[in-house]
């Protein structure tokens, strides 16, 4: 159950980040509050311009501007620049189509989220959540904490019974995914479509507005991306072929920890 879901979420979490990039170049800016419009102060911009008569892409963050020509902001379609904050081969459907866009998004939203409820109900019943990722009192003691952090900056993995579980830096790593970045990335979502804002208006009250909705709804995917290139640095360092086949077969391979061998 646990290797089904975690590839389900692979692939819901691509055609979510693919299309919400989609979504997302149809209006390049991030406002906090209620209202947003091009003649409103964004926090967040990826766009084009022309600097001395030549096309250029840029992200400005507040008032510090970053050039990005070729990357975000500007980027080639068929050998011709076309101002777009992401790249085609970056989203989902590759040519501009809002509604294709938000149908894409909103189908894999939901099954993803479906998905979720079912690997919460069997991590709760069968235990899984408590065995596995509950944090233990000498696990976040200073000395203890700190050792995992520099074994992890050295690319010190663990061998042994250690490596059949979760360290300390892992399970809060996990928690926050599942605690927090989840459920405010699903929460914001919702808060962007009118139906459920009609029939839950607390939500806006609760974000402030729907751009702060979304402008944390940004964030969050954002956060999670960053997540998931950890996650996968971390797969490739201590091992790609031992943990791909774990994840498909769910046999691992145990190094011996060198006092054992």
């Amino acid at each position: 159950m646990t290797r089904l879901s975690h590839w389900l979420n692979v692939l819901c979490l691509s055609f979510l980040l693919m299309s919400g990039l989609q979504i997302f170049n149809a209006y390049p800016q991030l406002h906090w509050g209620q209202y947003g419009m091009d003649s409103d102060p964004a926090f967040l911009t990826v766009g084009a311009g022309e600097s001395h008569g030549a096309p250029h892409g840029f992200v400005r963050i507040g008032s510090v501007s970053v050039p990005t020509t070729g990357v975000l902001g500007l980027s080639k379609v068929e050998g011709e620049w076309a101002p777009q904050a992401f790249p085609t081969w970056l989203t989902f459907p590759s040519y501009q189509d809002l509604a294709a866009g938000r149908n894409w998004h909103f189908f894999f939203a939901w099954v993803f989220v479906i998905n979720g409820l079912i690997y919460l109900g069997y991590g709760v019943l069968s235990g899984h959540f408590h065995r596995d990722l509950a944090v233990k009192r000498h696990e976040i003691a200073p000395r203890h904490f700190w050792r995992e952090i520099v074994d992890h900056a050295r690319l010190r993995f663990p061998a042994g019974e250690d490596a059949r579980h979760y360290n300390v830096l892992q399970k809060l790593a996990y928690i926050g995914v599942f605690a927090g970045l989840l459920p405010l990335m699903i929460l914001t979502g919702l808060t962007l479509s009118p139906g459920i804002d009609a029939a839950f208006p607390v939500l806006l009250d609760l974000f402030g507005g729907r751009q702060s909705a979304r402008s944390l709804h940004f964030i969050t995917a954002s956060l999670l991306v960053v997540f998931v290139i950890v996650h996968v640095a971390m797969v490739i360092l201590s091992g790609p072929w031992n943990n791909l086949r774990s994840m498909v077969t769910g046999r691992y391979a145990i190094r011996k920890k060198e006092s054992d061998a």
